[in-house]
């Protein structure tokens, strides 16, 4: 993981394929860890850094060797634009709805009206954001698959539907 030196937008994001490890399925069941805190806190400044046009601050945030993958429809890479300075960040607000942290992983939630829905799983290692899977008008279900005690599957996090219930909409699991 490299430190950002330059505005975030001059950097080359890599499109790979990210993967997520969850190390403690438990730790849902308890109060957030510090760590979880500490990460949806650089999260929800991404965002306000985002929402307030502040370069700085999200350069600051995210690793210059950002592994990236995206899931939707090939016209809303909104994310991906405004990190690379493709377009300005009032041609598409993110207003996330919920944040959730697992362990190193910050799931956040978001939809405007009954067309747009999104979900972003950030990874953060060191207080910097180093994975980042984008999943725009997709259900997104995640799912601790690692061999247990138990032999199902446990429910990690799944999208919450609000006002896109009588959509149609792709779901995916992410399997851990």
């Amino acid at each position: 993981m490299q430190k950002p030196t330059k505005p975030f937008h001059k950097h080359f994001l890599s499109l790979t394929h990210c993967t997520m490890e969850i190390t403690n399925a438990d730790s849902l069941a308890a109060a957030p860890a510090p760590l979880e805190n500490h990460n949806k806190a650089i999260v929800n400044t991404l965002y306000k850094g985002l929402a307030s046009g502040d370069t700085a601050t999200v350069a600051g945030l995210i690793a210059t060797d950002l592994e990236w993958w995206f899931h939707g429809p090939q016209n809303c890479h909104h994310m991906m634009k405004m990190l690379t300075g493709k377009c300005s960040t009032t041609e598409f607000k993110f207003e996330p709805r919920s944040i959730d942290s697992i362990d190193e992983c910050v799931i956040v939630e978001g939809w405007e009206g009954a067309q747009v829905y999104w979900v972003h799983v950030w990874t953060l290692k060191d207080g910097f954001i180093t994975q980042f899977r984008e999943y725009f008008n997709t259900w997104l279900t995640v799912k601790d698959l690692r061999p247990s005690r138990c032999s199902s599957s446990t429910t990690l996090w799944q999208s919450h539907p609000r006002d896109l219930t009588k959509r149609l909409l792709p779901g995916l699991m992410f399997a851990i």
